[in-house]
């Protein structure tokens, strides 16, 4: 197995390919690194067959889309990440076939509602699940120090004490730890119970990010445009949202809101498929096709997405423009159609 750590610095990417086929993946890519990864796998005689994000961070932009569209490499993310543009949606268990390599897929929510760590061999990509002698902050929209904790103990702990540890950042010049090491010293899970550890994250307070908007919209939305000014937290704190089965109860009842979905084109027609009578206009085309729903300003709407990220951006922005009164569907698409909810593809 050729491997690499392609970061230097806080924010780690990582290199995996197979010796024999030339074939690699890239896991978690910064976009201002894109040409450095490109011209790694080049000298070393690599093709890159997938580019991998462990979660949607929200201190760095995504490498991904910009290695997906410079090599052909297709992009991998969990099933609840929001992101457009994700060739294989991944759950727990499944693997990634690179070469005679197989990454195993441990499903690990928490910091973020899709995080996943990766296990090949003798080592587990960590993301921001497990850090060295921490974990991952879970006060982010969607985190759930609970679910973290669960993750941690059952799932990464159950590996090998043996078994190398590569998290997606590190600020200590820490390079690499194992299992073993973390579940006898890391000082935020060794020997807590799970109560202990969600009164622990509960009481960090820690400082957001900086341009965490910037970062954090642009990943959800795969969005690579400066003329779109995304919403503050303050204004994305204020979107109300339904959930599938009353706005299910709405449209049998005869009472539907206008639904908006804000999807890509090619998600509209996916597996998940569409509400019945919904009009789609991507979130990228919103701010400059707002207009054209001018006679709805006054009028109930319901934006809908993948789960639930990107309406509530487009709800932020719209309620922004003037529209009166505007909601999102909570857990977007991947919820309703988990409710067995009618879908048109």
């Amino acid at each position: 197995m050729f491997f690499r750590e392609l970061n230097r610095a806080g924010c780690k990417t990582y290199m995996v390919g197979c010796e024999r086929t030339r074939r690699a993946a890239l896991i978690d890519p910064l976009k201002e690194n894109t040409g450095r990864y490109i011209a790694v796998a080049a000298y070393f005689g690599f093709k890159f067959d997938y580019a991998i994000d462990t979660h949607t961070h929200a201190d760095h932009r995504s490498g991904t889309w910009d290695v997906a569209e410079l090599t052909g490499a297709k992009v991998v993310m969990e099933r609840h990440a929001e992101a457009p543009h994700v060739n294989h949606h991944v759950v727990h268990g499944d693997t990634i076939g690179v070469g005679d390599l197989r990454l195993k897929v441990l499903y690990s929510p928490g910091h973020t509602p899709d995080g996943m760590c990766l296990y090949v061999n003798d080592r587990v990509f960590t993301g921001d699940t497990l850090l060295i002698g921490g974990t991952g902050r879970a006060d982010f929209a969607g985190g759930d120090s609970s679910a973290q904790y669960d993750a941690i103990v059952n799932t990464l702990f159950a590996l090998p004490d043996e078994t190398l540890v590569f998290p997606a950042h590190d600020y200590r010049g820490n390079h690499q730890s194992t299992i073993g090491k973390e579940k006898s010293s890391n000082p935020r899970v060794a020997g807590k119970s799970r109560e202990q550890y969600i009164e622990l994250m509960s009481k960090l307070h820690l400082a957001l990010p900086d341009k965490i908007q910037e970062s954090l919209q642009a990943n959800q939305s795969a969005i690579d445009d400066d003329s779109i000014k995304f919403p503050d937290v303050a204004q994305l704190n204020t979107v109300r949202q339904m959930i599938p089965a009353q706005l299910f109860d709405r449209i049998r009842g005869g009472t539907a809101p206008f639904i908006l979905d804000v999807r890509e084109e090619e998600e509209y027609r996916d597996e998940l498929g569409h509400i019945a009578s919904s009009r789609l206009i991507p979130l990228k085309h919103l701010p400059a096709k707002a207009t054209e729903l001018a006679d709805r300003k006054t009028s109930e709407i319901v934006v809908v997405c993948r789960a639930g990220v990107r309406s509530t951006t487009a709800a932020a922005i719209l309620s922004a423009l003037g529209f009166e009164h505007v909601s999102h569907l909570s857990g977007g698409m991947l919820e309703w159609n988990e409710a067995r909810l009618p879908v048109e593809r």
